[in-house]
């Protein structure tokens, strides 16, 4: 039977945002359209064993991309889902910038079946969204990492947290910034709000992972908290070399 909702409200493709027409047809699950499964680039192996960028092919016999060879990382392990490049960057744009929540369970679908092994594996006990300055949710109206997180959370059964962490400084877009200036534009940036003693493991939820910055910043606010293990999961993130 057709339900009601989908026919009013049929989900559409995040990549070509055109209708699906599957799901009008009794098929609720949300996803990528056949037609432009070619053109995003899903994040496989190899890959950086630390951050999760995907590597080059001149650097298959390495374990680590060269940015964390030259650097150390706050967090324990991160991956990403798409590779931030192709079509999917304008989608990315739509989900932060154009009030496209319904995004959310597409990227959620995604991150499940590509990392939800890795996700179980890691034992950890909440998902934690990076979180937005309370000037910059109020002018858009949402947290695009807790969208995706909450709809995560249903997927794999973890809890979500999102008040957990909350963003003092009002910083600039990172995308702004050269790599030193994302460090010191995020000094401090993170606080957490109640004792979170019993949480030895958590992963942090963002949008999209480029030199790491923000989610080391949050991952040392949570490991002076008492975190013992940070992990980092994202639904794109930069190529490594």
């Amino acid at each position: 039977m057709v339900n009601l909702k989908q026919l009013l409200y049929p989900s559409t493709c995040p990549i070509c945002d055109e209708v699906q027409t599957q799901t009008i047809l009794g098929d609720n699950r949300p996803g990528i359209c056949p037609a432009c499964e070619k053109k995003v680039f899903r994040v496989k192996q190899p890959f950086c064993l630390r951050c999760g960028k995907p590597l080059e092919s001149y650097a298959l016999r390495r374990e680590y991309c060269g940015d964390c060879m030259k650097k150390e990382h706050v967090f324990t392990q991160a991956r990403g889902v798409f590779v931030y490049r192709g079509a999917i960057v304008k989608s990315m744009y739509r989900f932060k910038y154009s009030n496209r929540r319904d995004y959310a369970a597409v990227f959620a679908k995604e991150a499940y079946e590509s990392c939800g092994a890795w996700i179980e594996r890691t034992g950890v006990h909440c998902m934690v969204p990076i979180p937005l300055h309370k000037k910059r949710k109020a002018t858009r109206g949402y947290n695009q990492a807790a969208l995706f997180a909450r709809e995560l959370g249903r997927l794999t059964g973890i809890a979500v947290n999102d008040k957990l962490l909350i963003r003092t400084v009002n910083t600039r877009p990172q995308k702004e910034l050269d790599d030193t200036e994302r460090k010191n534009n995020l000094k401090k940036a993170f606080h957490v709000t109640k004792n979170i003693v019993k949480l030895h493991k958590v992963l942090l939820i963002d949008d999209i992972y480029t030199t790491g910055s923000t989610v080391d910043a949050a991952a040392e606010a949570l490991l002076r908290a008492g975190v013992q293990e940070i992990y980092v999961l994202c639904i794109c993130i930069g190529g490594g070399y």
